[in-house]
């Protein structure tokens, strides 16, 4: 299989709208600055996206200049209102306190040994079908996803400590998955906004769904050297309302029907590199 990368995304705030850039840099943790900020809950605890607070979503983060290598840099975030606060503002969690409708505080990344800032909080439901029917917006009749494949650290902690990512550090998405779930849920918006990728690649693949295909597979991209990890199953985010795009629960109906729930593929970093836009991508095993 080839490709070729179409649109690239960074997301300084997790859960927060990103950048569409011309390139990314990729280090050995990821995509420096990419979801560098959170919310955690003072109610419940725990670090916090669209999952629990999907107002999240409605907002947008972006730097204004190139974040460092490590660390959270200074990013801006707009309000639904369009109100725009720096990160670094005294202001930033009263203002997504009141736009979420309950208290949280805002984070810079913390260093992997902060286990207690990492871990999870308390959940919405108590009974533990019902809080995962909740995040990954399954009606009582359609099977959960099969977490049982996912690092076992992500069942105490929120995200792998050290990191806001939800497992790990990349997310890639092909526009052939993009445009088959299009064509199955043709009164719904399928847009890539819903699904917050770091790399769209077009591939050459006659496969609907190719990136499904790809686990354990090595993807060579620009420079940088992938691992594909696993499919990626997906929340209730893929729902939400994001900028002009309405609530829309057909999408994880049509998800579950066609494609098991999931779309994407998770990948860590084996070798650091310069990905652009164009860029041609080979899979290899």
């Amino acid at each position: 299989m080839r490709a070729n990368v179409t649109d690239l995304y960074r997301y300084p705030v997790k859960s927060m709208g990103g950048e569409h850039l011309p390139e990314l840099t990729i280090g050995k943790n990821g995509v420096p600055g990419d979801r560098a900020w959170a919310v955690r809950d003072e109610e419940r605890g725990g670090i916090r996206g669209a999952k629990r607070f999907a107002e999240l979503m409605q907002c947008k983060a972006r730097y204004l200049q190139e974040p460092a290598a490590t660390g959270s840099s200074p990013a801006e975030i707009v309000l639904p209102s369009g109100r725009t606060l720096s990160t670094g503002d005294d202001a930033v969690a009263a203002a997504l306190s009141d736009l979420v409708g309950t208290s949280v505080s805002f984070w810079p990344l913390l260093p992997s040994d902060a286990l207690d800032h990492y871990r999870r909080g308390g959940p919405v439901e108590e009974d533990m079908e019902t809080e995962l029917r909740r995040v990954f917006a399954r009606t009582p009749d359609e099977p959960l996803p099969d977490l049982s494949r996912f690092p076992e650290t992500l069942v105490e902690f929120e995200s792998p400590p050290g990191t806001y990512f939800d497992a790990y550090p990349l997310l890639i998405m092909t526009k052939q998955s993009l445009d088959s779930l299009a064509k199955e849920a043709p009164d719904s918006a399928i847009d890539v906004r819903r699904f917050r990728p770091n790399i769209l690649l077009d591939s050459d693949s006659q496969d609907p769904y190719p990136e499904f295909a790809w686990e354990g597979k090595k993807l060579k991209v620009g420079s940088a050297l992938l691992k594909l990890e696993l499919v990626c199953p997906r929340c209730q985010m893929t729902t939400h309302p994001i900028g002009e795009l309405p609530k829309d629960s057909n999408v994880m109906r049509t998800m579950v029907r066609k494609t098991d729930g999931n779309l994407g593929i998770y990948a860590s970093v084996l070798e650091p590199g310069v990905v652009k836009a164009g860029d041609e991508a080979e899979l290899t095993d």
